[in-house]
């Protein structure tokens, strides 16, 4: 695999965002996470976007970060928020999702950041396996769905 840095609007992350959009549709029915994002949040050195792409130059896995301070939504200074973290269903069980989550904490920790902070949601259990194995704690919720029932919020010191 072939992680490249690209930005949030580049027509492969569109489309593997609507594809994840789609699956949360289907999990949650809700139309997809509605979290405000913006191709700005993700510009160097204030988050950085990634995608894996296979030996055939497919895309087929994504993730990013972006900076979070303290913000009245429970973030604390130092944040790194990881957002749309994603892996094509032809394409899991690869490791892909932890190869992408070591490369996108290694670059937040090098911008400075100090804690990478995420929100799932109970239907992702997967998700949520991923994460607490890669060592990320239940932390105070924050963001968008912080007052939503599903949502889950973890936390690792970077």
């Amino acid at each position: 695999m072939n992680l490249r840095t690209v930005p949030f609007d580049h027509p492969d992350a569109v489309k593997l965002n609507d594809e994840v959009q789609a699956e949360y549709h289907v999990r949650y029915g809700d139309g997809g996470d509605s979290t405000p994002l913006a191709p700005t949040d993700f510009e160097p050195p204030n988050g950085m976007y990634l995608i894996a792409y296979d030996e055939d130059d497919r895309p087929v896995a994504t993730g990013g970060w972006r900076s979070q301070d303290s913000n009245g939504e429970g973030n604390e200074d130092g944040d790194a928020e990881l957002k749309r973290m994603f892996v094509i269903e032809q394409a899991r069980g690869r490791g892909l999702a932890r190869r992408m989550l070591s490369a996108l904490e290694d670059d937040a920790r090098a911008a400075g950041r100090t804690r990478m902070v995420l929100e799932t949601g109970t239907k992702q259990p997967e998700a949520i396996a991923l994460y607490t194995s890669s060592g990320y704690e239940p932390c105070v919720k924050f963001g968008y769905y912080r007052h939503f029932d599903e949502s889950r919020c973890f936390a690792k010191a970077l």
